[in-house]
């Protein structure tokens, strides 16, 4: 089913040129070494921090500057815009009543890119 996924976590997102960290705030009521997270936690700058730069021209600052430079493709800093939450997931397993995420769940940003973890964070507990 998964490893859960917990504040430290990595990430990257297919469009952004370098990894990020999940963040997680110790608000759930759960007491644990590291907070864990839902998939309720996809709060720009809160939880998902940049990937760096961005090369997706959904984006439009990308698009802006790929455009001034004529085409050429020119990457601008990432910010990171999800269209929901993480899916899919564990509905049975709540954390202060929200689903638990797990490492295979994913999130849209809305300039296209799949965000997705490469590491759960501090805990290998199997959910």
């Amino acid at each position: 089913m998964g490893l859960c996924v917990t504040g430290g976590a990595t990430m990257t997102c297919s469009f952004g040129m370098a990894p990020s960290t999940l963040m997680i705030l110790p608000t759930s009521g759960v007491m644990s070494a590291m907070p864990l997270a839902t998939i309720m936690d996809q709060v720009p700058f809160v939880n998902i921090l940049p990937f760096g730069m961005c090369t997706s021209l959904s984006n439009p600052t990308v698009a802006s500057a790929t455009a001034a430079a004529l085409g050429v493709l020119t990457p601008m800093p990432c910010v990171p815009v999800p269209t929901g939450p993480w899916v899919p997931g564990v509905p049975q397993v709540l954390i202060g009543g929200k689903p638990a995420l797990n490492n295979q769940c994913k999130l849209t940003c809305a300039y296209g890119g799949i965000i997705q973890f490469t590491t759960p964070g501090c805990m290998t507990v199997q959910i």
